[in-house]
């Protein structure tokens, strides 16, 4: 059995994590931490986890969490970056739900969010957890940033084109939507039901702190830099994110559905759907799973990709514990087999 911590466990990252960890075969949760809440047990808090746990919320000590094998940060960006040298000096592997250790440039990472990098040193270390792109990385790693929501369903998408050189990638497009529960837990106007509700609009046009980190994504694996358009939209929905991605065929020559099919047949956790079905958010929900269609409408040379996840499942604590499974050995599907909650 391997010993874990959660560092922030109160947001709906933090109780779909908990949730996830709890039925791990291979997981004994040893604490879950939090300031504000520190002394309450976590089922009064959370009361879909009664009878699974009797855990309180314990302030966070570095003791404790230097007793784990594994810790994962559920956190605020900001938080990980302050605690995280001190557990990796005590031999603790680290997974980090936040962006505090995703994008490589120090300078970059200060523009997009804020405030001083605390460990600039160990964003060389840290290993960007999408396991369909660094499975033998993530393996090796004592620290694994967690992917975004959005760069998740984005790249699992456009990764097929781009390892195939088959579209120009100077002027991609991603269209995303996301269901509320990507905003957070906290209290705020914009995510209240009367505000939300019957509603649907763009944010962050102009610039949203995953754009970065899916540029550094493609990029990467195109071997240069590529161009990007993103734009995000609020949904009125509890879950799920819908990413519509375009982009221009240098060929259109190659059976893309054959070439997605291929791409994807041996990875657990990505469905590539039959010839002309759409996803929908509703097949994932619950679920660590990324469904894919593509589409060449009319037969041109504009390439539609639809991906769906769960932002807090695949997107967040599904991928954080698929991670987990690789960095200590585990089957890669441990403890995340559950089937989609339908309707």
């Amino acid at each position: 059995m391997l010993s874990a911590g959660v560092v922030g466990g109160t947001g709906y990252t933090g109780v779909e994590l908990l949730r996830l960890l709890i039925q791990h075969p291979q997981i004994e949760l040893k604490c879950v931490t939090s300031r504000s809440e520190a002394g309450r047990k976590i089922s009064e808090l959370f009361p879909n986890l009664r009878e699974h746990t009797d855990l309180e919320f314990t302030a966070p000590d570095e003791k404790s969490l230097a007793g784990c094998d594994v810790v994962f940060f559920a956190t605020p960006n900001g938080t990980a970056m302050t605690m995280v040298p001190a557990l990796l000096e005590q031999g603790v592997r680290v997974i980090d739900l936040a962006a505090d250790f995703r994008l490589r440039d120090e300078a970059e990472w200060e523009q997009w969010y804020g405030i001083k990098h605390a460990c600039a040193e160990v964003l060389d270390e840290a290993v960007y957890g999408l396991p369909e792109l660094n499975r033998d990385a993530i393996n090796q790693a004592r620290i694994v940033a967690n992917p975004g929501c959005y760069p998740t369903a984005v790249s699992l998408g456009f990764l097929p084109l781009i390892e195939n050189d088959l579209i120009d990638d100077q002027h991609l497009v991603a269209d995303a939507k996301s269901g509320v529960s990507g905003a957070g837990r906290g209290a705020n106007v914009a995510t209240l039901l009367c505000e939300a509700s019957e509603s649907f609009k763009p944010y962050a046009v102009d610039g949203h702190r995953h754009l970065p980190e899916i540029r550094q994504t493609l990029s990467g694996v195109a071997g240069h830099g590529v161009g990007l358009t993103f734009v995000p939209h609020l949904l009125p929905m509890i879950r799920g994110i819908e990413a519509s991605l375009y982009a221009v065929l240098k060929t259109g020559s190659t059976d893309l559905h054959a070439l997605y099919s291929a791409r994807y047949q041996a990875e657990p956790f990505v469905d590539v759907l039959p010839v002309g079905s759409m996803p929908e958010t509703r097949t994932v929900r619950g679920a660590n799973m990324c469904r894919i269609s593509v589409f060449q409408p009319q037969g041109g040379d504009t390439v539609v990709i639809a991906s769906v996840i769960d932002n807090l499942v695949k997107g967040a604590a599904g991928q954080a514990v698929q991670n987990l499974n690789i960095m200590f050995g585990l089957p890669e599907t441990t403890g995340l087999n559950n089937v989609a909650q339908l309707p």
